[in-house]
């Protein structure tokens, strides 16, 4: 069954759409990679998928039960986020506010998932530290740990690797991948094209041209092959003019 279903949907900002005509559903178990220019709308249809901003036209439609606060969600890191004056547990433990509603308490079911959690991803020894002494893959670990804390079927992550050193960066994939393999369904944003075709199940490219559908499907596809190879030709080392 489908979790999220996109009906010739548009998005973008005060009745302006950036993008449009998505069609399009991820469902549960899939991994889907969002991918597209600088500017195409990646950020903007993440934060509509989430309910933060209304879409311009279309509709979106969850099922078997997600609700919009029942969605875990990782944004870009910003300067604010870095240093925000709290311990690990303490924004670890913010992820279950969805589920304590009215409640002006935590629970002890609710530390007990974020006791977990932070098990899980390998960060219970920073359980006291603050926030903002950490590096940035502990970081990106503990903001993980805080989106799963609020759901227990899909995540959504907007550049979760941006900034982060090569080692880093393969250890919070290999990560991620891990999550998925349990059961959680994954929608990220990524510029790391590489990354996408090598752990994606589905793409979905945004744009001047607009394309949904597997990774073999993509990789094969006209929009694919000109964007990974106009990838692949900026990552290469500067050659001489001819």
């Amino acid at each position: 069954m489908a979790l999220i279903t996109c009906k010739d949907l548009a998005v973008g900002y005060d009745g302006d759409a950036v993008v449009w005509g998505l069609n399009f559903e991820v469902r549960a178990g899939d991994y889907l990679c969002i991918v597209g220019e600088n500017g195409s709308g990646k950020s903007t249809l993440m934060r509509t998928l989430l309910h933060l901003q209304p879409p311009v036209s279309g509709e979106i439609l969850l099922g078997d039960g997600l609700t919009a606060g029942g969605i875990g969600y990782l944004p870009q890191q910003s300067s604010i986020q870095k240093d925000f004056p709290a311990s690990v547990r303490e924004i670890v433990l913010s992820g279950c506010q969805s589920r304590k509603g009215l409640r002006p308490w935590y629970n002890a079911a609710e530390r007990q998932l974020a006791s977990e959690t932070m098990e899980k991803l390998g960060i219970t020894k920073y359980a006291k530290r603050c926030f903002p002494e950490l590096s940035g893959g502990q970081q990106q670990r503990v903001l993980l740990a805080r989106a799963l804390c609020a759901t227990g079927k899909l995540l959504l992550l907007d550049e979760p690797t941006a900034g982060l050193d090569p080692g880093v960066t393969t250890q919070l994939y290999s990560l991620i991948e891990d999550l998925n393999r349990e059961g959680i369904t994954i929608i990220m944003i990524s510029h790391d094209i590489a990354a996408a075709v090598r752990f994606a199940s589905h793409i979905l490219h945004i744009g001047r041209t607009v394309f949904f559908g597997t990774r073999e499907q993509y990789e094969k596809s006209g929009v694919g092959r000109l964007f990974l190879a106009g990838t692949q030709e900026q990552e290469m080392p500067g050659r001489p003019e001819e």
